[in-house]
């Protein structure tokens, strides 16, 4: 009979993350977001459940002058303020006990799901700092 053996999955299984972790990779994520790319958000949300952290933006909306609503039920000023309150998800990291290595998923709007994503080395595991890097792509 064959021996079981621990394979590592960087898209399965994890660990659940404390709330000193949790602390901690929230503040390292806001204080690289607002080094970097503070012009480009109105706000950033890092939220956890269980093994992962999701990091979503909110952005100021572009709704050219003149843009017809019509027929939409909202006037121009409701349709900005939708938008302002409408996530942009980046990307779901997964914890496996190390702060520093996480693995990622991006997520993908045309599915419509997080799906597997290697970092910008081709690495798949990286910190959250760099897995804000990938995935702020949607703030550009």
């Amino acid at each position: 009979m064959p021996r079981k053996m621990w394979v590592y999955r960087p898209q399965s299984g994890g660990k659940t993350i404390s709330d000193a972790v949790k602390s901690r990779i929230s503040e390292r994520i806001l204080d690289h977001a607002r080094k970097l790319y503070a012009s480009k958000y109105n706000r950033i949300d890092v939220r956890f459940r269980g093994r992962f952290c999701y990091i979503d933006a909110y952005t100021e909306p572009c709704v050219p002058e003149g843009h017809d609503l019509e027929g939409h039920g909202e006037s121009r000023e409701e349709h900005i303020e939708r938008l302002r309150n409408t996530p942009t998800h980046l990307c779901r990291l997964r914890y496996f006990g190390d702060e520093d290595r996480w693995s990622m998923a991006f997520y993908t709007y045309s599915h419509e799901k997080y799906e597997p994503c290697v970092f910008n080395d081709g690495s798949r595991q990286g910190t959250a700092e760099d897995a804000f890097d990938v995935s702020a792509v949607y703030l550009i």
